[in-house]
């Protein structure tokens, strides 16, 4: 009895202890570690992920890549809109030049100078706290009720780096495309003793004048996808979304672009908000103009401007700021370049652009010889022997150094003819030339069907290199062409507009463009035969004509002159080549349609606004239109 008790007992104490026990924990089923350890040992930089504190406690998200062994190294810094992270974190590799070989950088220069590299997130965007403003204006004007901006931001980042960046040696450079090349140029604002050289590259500028949302008044109504993706969310997470591949027919679908911004949501933007108000080339544009900012005060920091001859949305920031600040350099600190590119190229191979050849690759000489030299001679003491200006010669396919920009000394005017016809002397029959603009049927800025915008296997970054002959046959385009050339006629600098026209509506566009066109056969080189292109186009909206800074109906059936320029140039019409001007009314779906009867709001315009309109373009005598080209003799 007293065993069968114990074994009882025992059986029992074990049982016990078995239900007091913990069960088994299920092993997880995840393969993922709980945190990730990246290996680094084969990196040749070492990074560094830091929020940076500004002067009202915002944090602003910032990657620093520093080389290994590096000791007295100058900063590159980039501030952006565009996520930091994903900027230096491209293909997968362990080399800081592979690491950074994406947007906005220039990979072979900042690797063979050593430079630390630092791009930064600004605010509100991606990684940084704060408060998201479309290119923030400055403290002190009426757009900005705080105390910070992209000067301050850039000023407290600095002082942040020269202190925390062991290895550097004290001075930092800043460089941007775009909108990172309005920081670039928001950082000359009351600047760092720090910041030593800036290279504001194709910047946002005037987004009136000539820059991103308008040109001269018309409204370029393909940014509204930008302006959703940029300004909706933090990390540009909600896409634009379209049911229309062609972007001909998505922009007509709902008549004015106000009406499809509405289907779109765009109407919850802030900023599209303030494209609507603001229209017309008033202070709220002014303001925060670039040129106009920067003019205030004398240039101290040494800034090398680059601006692409055929970029696509930034045609008008370089040239404009080059133009304010270049009489006022007694320090020598300006300097300008143009290159035979679209928007950004510059950082990229550049052989070709579109159908062209340039025989080199102008992006790996410009890196070289003007780019790296600069940085290199103000963030590290080398010598340099760099012009004032350095501009690429389209035609002949030559660089050139300069000492001024533009190089032509007086403008050559070229006439408008009867019959079509252009020469250097007026024609000697008065007259008018005609057409009929409907808004039912815009000419395109190229030949249906127009993609949506975008870089990915897209016409966009080539669209202002793109053939003009798929419109030169229409009847509402006008082409001017001259005689085939005896001898080469030179071009430097931006050639002036001066159409005189009437329209039987009460408001237009006017669309002027400056055309080579080359021989019907080219040797060497089929697919160029008869091309027709573009060196200088834009557009003038015409209830701008009085004033820009306030909407004025055009006076129906009355001659009129338009003045505007077009954008700056440096090109060689060849012997054999002809020189066309083309005239026409809409340029769609790039800008939006006019619909040729005067209304406050385009964007808001009705179904019932848009008529036709006869077109009347004066040619001969005192009243006959002319381009003023600035010939180099």
């Amino acid at each position: 009895m007293k065993v069968r008790a114990a074994i009882l007992a025992g059986a029992m104490l074990v049982s016990a202890g078995t239900a007091l026990a913990a069960p088994a924990k299920a092993p997880a089923y995840d393969e993922r570690p709980a945190k990730l350890e990246q290996p680094t040992a084969l990196r040749d930089y070492e990074r560094r992920v830091v929020d940076i504190p500004m002067r009202d406690g915002v944090k602003l998200h910032t990657v620093i890549m520093v080389p290994k062994a590096a000791k007295g190294a100058a900063v590159l810094l980039t501030r952006t809109p565009y996520n930091a992270e994903d900027m230096t974190s491209q293909h997968g590799s362990a080399k800081l030049a592979s690491a950074i070989d994406g947007y906005d950088s220039a990979p072979d220069v900042v690797a063979a100078g050593g430079y630390i590299r630092v791009v930064q997130d600004v605010r509100g965007k991606y990684g940084s706290e704060g408060t998201y403003v479309m290119n923030r204006p400055f403290v002190g004007t009426s757009l900005n009720p705080t105390k910070t901006d992209h000067a301050t931001d850039t000023y407290d980042t600095i002082e942040w780096l020269v202190k925390n960046v062991p290895e550097s040696n004290g001075r930092v450079g800043i460089i941007g495309i775009s909108y990172d090349g309005f920081t670039a140029l928001a950082g000359l604002v009351n600047p760092h003793p720090a910041l030593k050289v800036s290279v504001p590259m194709n910047p946002m500028v005037d987004g009136w004048r000539g820059d991103d949302w308008f040109h001269n008044g018309a409204f370029r109504q393909i940014g509204m996808s930008y302006m959703w993706e940029q300004v909706g969310t933090r990390d540009n997470s909600s896409t634009y979304e379209v049911a229309e591949a062609d972007a001909y027919t998505h922009f007509m679908k709902h008549g004015s672009a106000g009406a499809l911004a509405t289907a779109q949501g765009l109407d919850q933007i802030g900023f599209w908000q303030k494209i609507k108000q603001h229209q017309a080339w008033d202070n709220f544009w002014q303001e925060q103009a670039m040129d106009k900012v920067l003019a205030k005060a004398p240039l101290t920091v040494p800034t090398l401007l680059v601006h692409s001859q055929w970029d696509q949305e930034d045609i008008y920031g370089a040239p404009a700021v080059w133009s304010a600040l270049k009489d006022a350099d007694k320090s020598g600190n300006l300097f300008f370049t143009m290159g035979p590119w679209y928007h950004g190229q510059a950082i990229e191979r550049a052989d070709t652009l579109g159908a062209l050849r340039w025989d080199s690759d102008t992006g790996k000489w410009w890196r070289s010889h003007v780019l790296a030299p600069f940085l290199a001679h103000y963030l590290y003491d080398t010598p340099m022997d760099l012009a004032r200006v350095t501009a690429f010669q389209s035609g002949t396919n030559q660089w050139q150094r300069l000492a001024d920009w533009p190089a032509a000394p007086a403008a050559k005017k070229l006439y408008l003819h009867t019959g079509e016809g252009l020469g250097f002397a007026p024609s000697p029959a008065e007259g008018t030339v005609d057409y009929v603009s409907d808004p039912a049927k815009p000419v395109t800025y190229y030949p249906r069907p127009n993609q949506q915008e975008g870089y990915d296997g897209n016409p966009w970054p080539t669209w202002l290199v793109g053939d003009q002959r798929p419109v030169s046959g229409r009847p509402d385009v006008l082409s001017f062409t001259g005689p085939v050339l005896d001898k080469a006629v030179t071009i430097s600098g931006a050639s002036v507009v001066h159409l005189t026209a009437s329209t039987s509506g009460t408001d237009s566009d006017w669309v002027v463009k400056l055309i080579d066109v080359y021989p019907d056969e080219v040797p060497g080189d089929r697919a160029m035969g008869g091309y027709q292109l573009a060196i200088g186009m834009d557009i003038f909206r015409g209830r701008f004509r009085e004033t820009l800074a306030e909407a004025r109906p055009v006076k129906a059936g009355a001659p009129l002159e338009y003045v505007f320029e077009l954008p700056h140039a440096n090109h060689v019409f060849l012997p054999g080549h002809r020189i066309m001007v083309q005239v026409q009314s809409s340029w769609f779906p790039l800008y939006d349609r006019n619909p040729q009867t005067f209304v406050p709001s385009i964007l808001d315009a009705k179904p019932g606004d848009y008529v036709k309109a006869v077109q009347k373009v004066s040619v001969g005598g005192a009243q006959g239109s002319y381009v003023a080209l600035p010939v180099v003799e």
